[in-house]
């Protein structure tokens, strides 16, 4: 019992942790955000409304400058202020800030942030039982090779969620008429409004997949899609 405690503390600390930081997370959202308010845009989110069959896709803008859409634990939908300015000064099309709401509303239907919780719970556990077994081999370093490991999987696992939201996304933009194209547009510009360096960083650490890969992903799709009898 107590070899296992460890391993049950580091879950619960787990859970609270994730709690913790989705509570706050809600919090600065509600005190720093507004719904969106743009015709154009709301002609493209309504015409993914009727794809969803709902009433409509209520859209927040959140106050930050760094450019990024999120999708918050509770099921709100937010793009940023800076990348919100990114199209209103031209550098990104209606369609293409359409196929990041699609993008966003994919992490909600698929239930990524309850997933989370569950997989950062099941990091904390691996990481304490991995550290405990690993400092017996390789004292004073075996913690820090599972931190290691734990990144790693974490960051297979956020790249995972990327993969299923685009495909999502893809899907809806493709029932809604609007098309994958300013989705793949998109993503060749993301480096750029970001100022990403993600080439300096290897693959598997990456939380986002890469450019090319989220690209062929989508053509992956396209293809199934005009294949006859399809």
């Amino acid at each position: 019992m107590l070899k296992v405690l460890p391993i049950l503390l580091a879950v619960i600390y787990g859970l609270v942790t994730y709690r913790f930081s989705a509570w706050n997370t809600a919090r600065e959202l509600d005190q720093k955000s507004t719904e969106l308010a743009d015709p154009t845009l709301k002609r493209l989110t309504d015409r993914m409304a009727a794809a969803l069959d709902l009433p409509r896709i209520r859209v927040h803008v959140y106050e930050v400058e760094p450019v990024n859409g999120l999708a918050a634990p509770d099921g709100r939908i937010f793009i940023t202020r800076g990348f919100y300015n990114k199209y209103r000064a031209g550098e990104v099309s209606a369609e293409e800030m359409a196929s990041v709401i699609a993008h966003e509303l994919g992490h909600v239907a698929l239930g990524h942030s309850r997933r989370r919780m569950i997989d950062f719970s099941g990091q904390n556990a691996l990481r304490t039982a991995m550290a405990m077994v690993l400092s017996r081999f390789l004292p004073g370093v075996g913690i820090y090779v599972a931190n290691a490991l734990t990144t790693l999987l974490a960051a297979r696992l956020s790249r995972s969620d990327e993969y299923e939201a685009d495909a999502y996304a893809a899907a809806l933009l493709h029932k809604a008429g609007i098309g994958v194209g300013p989705q793949k547009s998109l993503f060749t510009k993301l480096e750029a409004l970001t100022q990403s360096r993600g080439g300096a960083v290897p693959a598997w650490l990456m939380s986002h997949p890469k450019t090319h890969e989220r690209i062929a992903a989508l053509e992956k799709l396209e293809t199934r899609w005009k294949a006859p009898g399809v």
